[in-house]
């Protein structure tokens, strides 16, 4: 068969999911040009159908394992050091994991293209101060529980690796294109407080002192929009040289710790909350009661669309009709289905993000990870049986098999 033109080639692999387009460039040559040249450009299909990133420990340290939704199969993907294995996952977006390592220092990776950037350390954020041992090496950390909004109590003194236990919770990084460069948003304990970075900091930046308890955030043209665990949405203009901040959605919910609330941003416009719920529960195992066993209930969850004018209304949905949510540590998803024709309209897949998940489940407390029916509240299982960690706890990502230093450079 006589070669296409590339750009044939190229108008045909931009159609194609993240593991059929990686094939693709194996074939030939002229195929590896025109994959090269999608994947410099940017120029793949922008639905791609999210996948479900873990580790095992039958696959080995350092390889995660991406299991793609539409074709309900895992392929095993080698990524560099510190061992993937060991790390904890807290967040994706864009096509980049935010991963934490056993000295709880954070780093970004492409499980596509195995590039990974280390991120501003975590002795740069006040809650956490090192020590030192007769070496001049870090071999500890203080973790202070105290903000400007609490009681002074005694700092925990941690290892490198517990601290990532009780800090770290859940990240994101987002594109900012009036600068052509990426920013790294980190939500961290006590009482889920606000950092970022841009890339190539070289310290994490606070955003605010006033507020506390958030749990989510998205970013539009220079504007990063969080939501707290009280449903309250703040404003933060990143756009200039000082932040700007603005409350858009009043205090709506009094129950601390009852719904973890995420922020989405829908194709059709409306800016939405999802609620889900929480609870503890006591529990027996051989015989014996185990107190506060921390579980989700998925006997319920709430979906919003969000009125900015009034500052304070809620509007219910009691549908997502032809669309699909993403839920968990990964950004928080709202898409059509007719972009992702494998799975199910009126549905929402989620991963757990609580907060010391990683904690819980290493005491044998089960995660609920799947896809739940908003209609009837049915729930059922990703993958069975589950492959993971027990530990840590998996994510959704978007396939991003662009380079990060082609992309700032563009």
């Amino acid at each position: 068969m006589p070669e296409l033109p590339q750009e044939i080639l190229m108008d045909i692999f931009a159609l194609l999911e993240i593991p059929d387009l990686v094939r693709a460039g194996s074939v030939c040559s002229s195929w590896n040009n025109a994959y090269t040249r999608i994947r410099n450009i940017g120029q793949q299909k922008q639905a791609q159908t999210p996948c479900l990133l873990y580790t095992s420990e039958s696959a080995g340290e350092n390889v995660a394992c991406l299991y793609s939704l539409a074709e309900k199969r895992a392929y095993k993907l080698t990524l560099p050091e510190p061992p993937i294995h060991r790390r904890y996952l807290i967040g994706s977006s864009d096509g980049w994991v935010i991963t934490v390592d056993e000295r709880s220092e954070m780093h970004l990776v492409n499980p596509i293209t195995s590039e990974q950037i280390a991120l501003p350390s975590v002795i740069t954020i006040e809650q956490v101060e090192p020590i030192y041992d007769n070496t001049g090496a870090i071999c500890k950390y203080n973790y202070s529980m105290d903000t400007k909004m609490s009681v002074t109590r005694r700092p925990l003194t941690l290892s490198l690796g517990k601290l990532r236990y009780y800090f770290h919770h859940k990240a994101h990084i987002f594109y900012d294109a009036s600068v052509g460069s990426y920013i790294v948003v980190f939500i961290h304990n006590p009482f889920g407080q606000l950092v970022f970075a841009r890339l190539g900091d070289e310290k994490w930046t606070r955003l605010s002192s006033s507020y506390t308890n958030f749990q989510d955030c998205i970013y539009q043209d220079g504007v990063l929009y969080a939501v707290t665990a009280f449903s309250e949405i703040i404003a933060f203009d990143l756009s200039g040289p000082v932040v700007g901040a603005k409350i858009i959605m009043d205090r709506v919910s009094d129950f601390y710790g009852r719904e973890r609330v995420y922020i989405v941003q829908a194709p059709w416009g409306d800016m939405l909350q999802v609620w889900r719920p929480e609870a503890w529960i006591n529990e027996e195992v051989d015989g014996h009661r185990h107190e506060a066993t921390f579980e989700h209930k998925m006997k319920w969850m709430k979906i919003y669309k969000v009125c900015t004018v009034t500052k304070k209304k809620l509007v219910q949905m009691n549908s997502l009709d032809d669309h699909v949510l993403f839920l968990g540590r990964n950004q928080s998803l709202c898409s059509h289905a007719r972009e992702y024709p494998q799975l199910k309209p009126n549905h929402v897949y989620l991963t757990d993000d609580v907060e010391l998940v990683e904690y819980s489940c290493e005491r044998g407390y089960r995660l609920n990870i799947g896809v739940l029916n908003f209609e009837n509240k049915s729930f059922e299982e990703i993958i069975l049986p589950r492959p993971w960690s027990n530990c840590l706890a998996p994510l959704f990502i978007v396939p991003n098999p662009r380079k990060m230093d082609l992309a700032l450079h563009t």
